[in-house]
């Protein structure tokens, strides 16, 4: 009867551990008060954003002083998603916060190279930035 116990609570130890490890890793769909999907804030902020921007800062960088506010703004709207992403229980997992340190980082560095109008160090940080983008989604997309 003992053995039938400790055999019982060793599958019960490994099932909880097993399951623990898998929703540590899983995508987390969505927060825990809050409307927005994971899929809605990438879909609709994050992915327009970081499109428009990496076009922005091709070759010269934007042409006028409205561009660059305008790459400036969208620098600043990811740099938000970094915070997003890691409010209301979104974060899973190392890696998603991780990524969201990068995001958070790297967006500001972004910031800081588009109020300079620099082109070249602005398109090194969105690299930067983008980077974190991809760690992430390699292990929760």
């Amino acid at each position: 009867m003992r053995k039938l116990i400790g055999s019982l609570f060793g599958i019960a130890v490994l099932a909880g551990a097993l399951l623990a490890g898998s929703q540590s890793q899983a995508q987390v769909k969505q927060g825990k008060t809050r409307p927005l999907t994971t899929k809605q804030l990438m879909g609709g902020l994050v992915g327009p954003q970081c499109k428009e921007l990496g076009a922005m800062l091709q070759g010269a960088g934007p042409a006028d002083d409205k561009a660059w506010e305008m790459a400036g703004t969208k620098a600043a709207l990811l740099n938000e998603s970094g915070h997003t992403l890691m409010a209301d229980g979104r974060c899973p997992d190392a890696t998603w916060k991780g990524a969201c340190d990068t995001l958070q980082n790297c967006s500001k560095v972004l910031l800081e190279k588009v109020a300079a109008k620099d082109a070249s160090g602005a398109r090194e940080a969105f690299t930067a930035m983008t980077g974190s983008c991809k760690s992430c989604h390699a292990a929760h997309k």
